[in-house]
């Protein structure tokens, strides 16, 4: 350990983390939105909602560069780091778990599964794919 406290294997992050949100949730202004701005480092570059141009509204109106007309379009996105999944509850599982093997952080709202068994699935991807996930 260094003096931090950090692994010394512990990259430093030198780039912006970069979010995305999974749907124009009414929550993700101040879940998100407002918050990314006042910490250095961190970015919301792109949003998706399954309605294209509410997508494009949210984008607008929150000044976030990309609007995404699906979720997947935004999980496949290479401009995208993390993600941040307000979705309804009963897509939080099926959501989060496509972002992480997609190679994305996760910021998922709680509960982050329906039930324990979904919970452990979507921990053990986490693991698997080597990805940091947090209950919002």
């Amino acid at each position: 350990m260094n003096r931090a406290g950090e692994s010394a294997n512990m990259a430093r992050v030198t780039e912006p983390l970069r979010m995305g949100i999974l749907g124009a949730a009414r929550i993700a202004p101040m879940a998100l939105v407002r918050p990314a701005r006042a910490v250095d480092g961190v970015e919301v570059v792109a949003v998706a909602a399954r309605d294209p141009a509410r997508a494009a509204r949210f984008a607008k109106r929150h000044r976030i560069a990309t609007a995404h007309a699906g979720y997947d379009a935004l999980i496949d996105d290479p401009s995208v780091d993390a993600v941040y999944n307000p979705l309804p509850n009963s897509h939080h599982a099926r959501w989060t778990i496509r972002a992480l093997e997609a190679g994305k952080h996760v910021a998922c709202e709680k509960p982050i599964a329906a039930h324990a068994e979904g919970a452990r699935a979507v921990a053990a991807c986490a693991r698997r794919e080597g990805r940091v996930l947090m209950e919002a």
